[in-house]
């Protein structure tokens, strides 16, 4: 058993991120190997605890960048997850015993519905979870079990499977919320229930796994700390399947908001979480919308006259956090086309970007390109400009020239030449719109059979020059890719947006094809 473990825990909440696992199975959400070594870093400087790298079993691509992320681990304890079977226990610990501080997470639906799927009586259901949880602490004496559909599950039977697993050797017990159901009062008094009616639970640590399905993961996380609850499971920007799960950044400025009310620590550096929702938010393709809590674009942003005048006069009086508390830059017009390229490094490593030699010769090229087109160039535009693909090189497709043809009277044409492979290719295609008209000119030049699931486009700044950043989701076959890119023409951003979820669709093909 680690120290982590030992210690009484009474004051101090664990923080568990499952960005790299719960939040890359949001549909299109697919990280690559390199991105998902970038996050976990990022995660163990931050503070995070515990860090779920991934789910060994499900590919050869997902053991790989849990055994690195093992490897590379300082700080954070490397989980990795497992069924519970014989061969994905052995296959997680294969992964994650590499760490400094190996954990094994394994799991079993225990709701009458997920009984009823796998076919198992409460009898047999047990006898799964003692020999699953016995062999993994066989392993590892870090081990994490679950008992999936927990809210939904009978209270007897719930406090029956999680006493066999603290026997069979549980080291931590997570309650696990897994479609959103529940409420905060019932949140709490579950893990009050279980610490009350267990045998041994006093010795273990109770961890709450929430989703965001009626919008109540955060509350349901904080009261099953306030019910005795020691670990949040959570991801950042509340990235996860369907709704969502807790949000990492929400839950821990809450706790450092509010701890007059809620006496709990933790040990996150929070001038760190708009680093990490940024660098989140461009490998998923998943904007964070404008008004969420803590790292929304508006979260400190006030038009109202009244608040304007109070924020003058006392800042205390409409924010209850500083912007810096997570990160977030005050200044936000600094660079300009006389500006070089130690002075945008140092910019966007100021706005939580990593950015390496070969990627900053690329971004460097745009921003030249951008400072050109805009007489001001503001933070948002810099972040913009880190959407999309940074080597367009090794993509198949690349945009080459795009010109549009608009008028009143008549559909709309895109003359267009697209690099295929090795090749360029050119079309002149009409639409019923530029947007439509181009995505049909792509289209022909690369035919595919995905549909367009998603098309959204937001203004970064204000003003007539301001750039376009275009979000776009496509799905074949089950596989859903998403692209995104940021321009000042609105038409260009789209077909770049489209291109790369085209390319990103290419390499999840090559990647799910058979051998």
């Amino acid at each position: 058993m680690t120290d982590m473990n030992k210690t009484s825990q009474k004051d101090r909440v664990l923080i568990f991120d499952t960005t790299l696992r719960d939040g890359e199975q949001s549909p299109g959400a697919t990280m690559t190997h390199v991105e998902k070594l970038e996050i976990a870093e990022l995660l163990d400087d931050m503070g995070v605890d515990i860090i779920e790298a991934g789910f060994p079993i499900a590919s050869e691509g997902d053991f790989k960048a849990v055994a690195e992320i093992a490897k590379r681990s300082k700080d954070s304890v490397i989980c990795g997850l497992s069924r519970a079977k014989t061969g994905d226990i052995d296959r997680a610990w294969e992964a994650v015993k590499f760490a400094n501080l190996p954990r094994i997470h394994t799991f079993i639906g225990t709701s009458p519905l997920h009984r009823d799927i796998t076919e198992l009586t409460q009898d047999a259901m047990c006898d799964v979870i003692h020999e699953s949880v016995t062999h993994a602490r066989n392993l590892c004496d870090n081990v994490q079990w679950s008992p999936m559909d927990a809210t939904r599950t009978e209270d007897d039977y719930l406090c029956k499977v999680v006493e066999i697993a603290i026997k069979a050797g549980a080291t931590t017990i997570n309650i696990p919320d897994t479609v959103g159901y529940t409420a905060p009062a019932e949140s709490a008094d579950l893990i009050r229930m279980l610490l009350e009616r267990v045998p041994g639970a006093d010795e273990i640590i109770f961890a709450t796994h929430c989703h965001n399905d009626l919008g109540m993961a955060t509350a349901n996380a904080l009261a099953a700390v306030a019910g005795g609850a020691r670990q949040i499971e959570c991801t950042i920007n509340g990235l996860g399947e369907r709704a969502g799960n807790t949000a990492l950044e929400e839950v821990v400025m809450a706790l450092k908001v509010r701890n007059d009310i809620m006496p709990w620590t933790t040990r996150i550096d929070t001038t760190q979480i708009m680093k990490a929702s940024r660098m989140v938010a461009q490998v998923s393709g998943f904007a964070v919308q404008f008004n969420k809590a803590i790292v929304g674009k508006n979260a400190f942003a006030h038009e109202s006259g009244i608040h304007q005048d109070g924020m003058l006069k006392n800042a205390e009086t409409f924010e209850i956090m500083r912007p810096e508390d997570i990160g977030l830059s005050e200044t936000s017009l600094v660079m300009g086309k006389h500006s070089g390229r130690a002075a945008l490094r140092s910019k966007l490593e100021n706005l939580g970007f990593t950015i390496g030699d070969n990627q900053l010769k690329d971004v460097f090229v745009r921003f030249k390109e951008l400072a050109d087109r805009k007489k001001e160039i503001f933070d948002d535009d810099l972040v913009a400009l880190m959407t999309g693909s940074s080597d367009p090189a090794s993509d198949m497709l690349e945009l080459v020239s795009l010109r549009v043809v608009c008028g009143t009277d008549g559909p709309q044409t895109a003359a267009l030449t697209l690099r295929v492979g090795d090749a360029e290719k050119s079309v002149d295609i009409t639409g019923d719109g530029p947007v439509d008209a181009t995505f049909n000119a792509i289209k022909s030049l690369f035919p595919h059979s995905a549909r367009l699931n998603l098309y959204q486009v937001h203004a970064v700044t204000e003003g007539t020059d301001a750039q376009a950043t275009v979000s776009v989701r496509m799905e074949e076959n089950g596989k859903i890719v998403t692209g995104q890119s940021a321009d000042t023409d609105t038409v260009v951003a789209s077909a770049k947006a489209y291109i790369e979820a085209l390319n990103n669709l290419v390499t999840r093909r090559e990647k799910t094809a058979p051998e």
